[in-house]
């Protein structure tokens, strides 16, 4: 085991070196500049259709609303990645790394925004009258690429148990373990129990809980971050100009000469970012693809509020948190230093409880939207008989997960799960992003047909 995690962690080196973030950033460009910068020109048209009534009717093609298809998405988005992987991408990397990962989201929008209207233009009805989309269906009907969609099925599939299922169980596991001292095992075989409740009813299902827990776990989390932030309001300018300048100079916990450090910073910025907003990967534009909406452009508008909630809201203070209180530079790794700024940051037992409140429930919301995202792809693959079987062992990885770490040998090691997770996320994406390319012009065309038909 210990040599898998040393593979492990090298593979997660190379996938996640200079040419992946030039290719994950690049699209985010080349998007954004075919678009004239839509993320930016749109965002409040986009959150009003995402979060009010106008945006949930029930007289369009789909299964669920746009507000419960993003809030599906989000599920998945929003997970340990905002907690932990935020405070992994400023331990290795410095509060420098915590600009690179607004560069990514911000360029990650345009990126989100045209994976989801290649969903919905390329979506399906399976055999259960049910929308089926995603990366796959649109390598395979838009670019003509079946063997990339196969590809990115394969890995999504796979992927999902790295980043939607051990990594979230194994970091409740942890957490509760550590705060309230419960047995491994039982936080996986609850952890299991609860995630079967949910994904075994479908997506309907799914998209009516996540309806309901995102926004508040999201809204609590936030408001706990936003009391930290007030005790400490003096310091929030120098740690924001620490951010950008740090991005440029390098400074991390670890030490190191410049050069290698603002690469650090770049590397674990980007990589982190990615983790959390998922732009990028393919696996928001399955949920997408399920949504109502009577055009591509108006769910696009819809899912790219998801990058923009996920990282340039949550991750941003998360990070803030942790530069303030000064945890991310004390040596203590980063499940520790999240601990240790939250505990710092408010009186008493409140920092701890709002640190678990928040990784499990941004966890158990991360379950549930990637078992979406892995079905979705299985059906593709070998059809809706596969999929029963598929969600069972889905809710068996959870509970596996979850226990993990009541075992001996490299299953202790916390970054074993991260660097499985990093080395498949890196897998779906680039077929991902082959299609969005090839495709972007099919983007730009759609774009232009919704805004000329609602008059903007």
């Amino acid at each position: 085991m210990d040599a898998l995690s040393s593979l492990l962690g090298k593979l997660s080196a190379i996938v996640w070196g200079p040419p992946m973030l030039v290719l994950l950033v690049g699209t985010g460009v080349v998007l954004t500049i075919r678009l004239r910068g839509l993320q930016f020109r749109r965002l409040g048209e986009a959150l009003r259709l995402a979060l009010t009534p106008a945006g949930r009717r029930a007289d369009q093609p789909g299964d669920i609303s746009h507000f419960q298809s993003l809030m599906t998405a989000l599920s998945a988005t929003i997970g340990t990645g905002n907690i932990i992987g935020v405070a992994t991408a400023i331990t290795a990397g410095g509060p420098g790394a915590l600009f690179w990962m607004w560069v990514t989201a911000l360029v990650g929008m345009a990126t989100k925004y045209a994976e989801a209207i290649l969903a919905v233009r390329y979506r399906v009805v399976d055999a259960k009258g049910e929308m089926s989309g995603g990366p796959m269906y649109y390598l395979e009907r838009g670019l003509g690429q079946k063997w990339l969609g196969v590809l990115f099925a394969v890995f999504g599939a796979l992927a999902g148990f790295g980043i939607g299922n051990m990594v979230q169980a194994n970091a409740v596991a942890e957490n509760l373990h550590e705060a309230f001292g419960v047995d491994y095992r039982w936080t996986g075989a609850v952890l299991a129990v609860l995630t079967g409740l949910v994904i075994l009813g479908g997506v309907k299902r799914i998209g009516k809980f996540t309806g309901v827990l995102v926004p508040v776990m999201a809204v609590g989390y936030m408001a706990g971050c936003l009391v930290i932030l007030a005790l400490h309001a003096s310091a929030i300018p120098a740690a924001l100009w620490r951010v950008v300048h740090d991005a440029f100079t390098g400074t991390a916990a670890a030490g190191g000469f410049a050069g290698a450090v603002v690469m650090a910073a770049i590397q674990k910025g980007v990589s982190r970012g990615v983790f959390s907003n998922e732009s990028g990967l393919g696996s928001a534009p399955i949920a997408a693809a399920a949504a109502r909406t009577g055009h591509p452009g108006e769910q696009a508008l819809v899912s790219m509020t998801g990058t923009f909630i996920d990282t340039i809201v949550v991750c941003t203070m998360t990070g803030l948190v942790l530069i303030i209180t000064g945890s991310w530079d004390d040596g203590v790794g980063s499940a520790r230093a999240a601990q240790q700024a939250f505990t710092q940051g408010l009186p008493g037992q409140w920092g701890g409880l709002l640190l678990t409140f928040g990784i499990v429930t941004f966890a158990y919301s991360t379950i549930i939207g990637w078992a979406y995202y892995g079905e979705k792809c299985v059906e593709y693959l070998l059809g809706l008989r596969a999929v029963t079987p598929y969600r069972w062992l889905w809710v068996v990885a959870v509970g596996l997960g979850g226990a993990a770490k009541a075992w001996g040998g490299a299953a202790r090691e916390f970054g074993l799960f991260w660097d499985l997770a990093d080395v498949l996320n890196a897998l779906m994406a680039v077929p991902n992003l082959i299609g969005l390319l090839g495709l972007s012009g099919v983007v730009v065309e759609e774009t232009r047909r919704y805004l000329a038909a609602t008059g903007r």
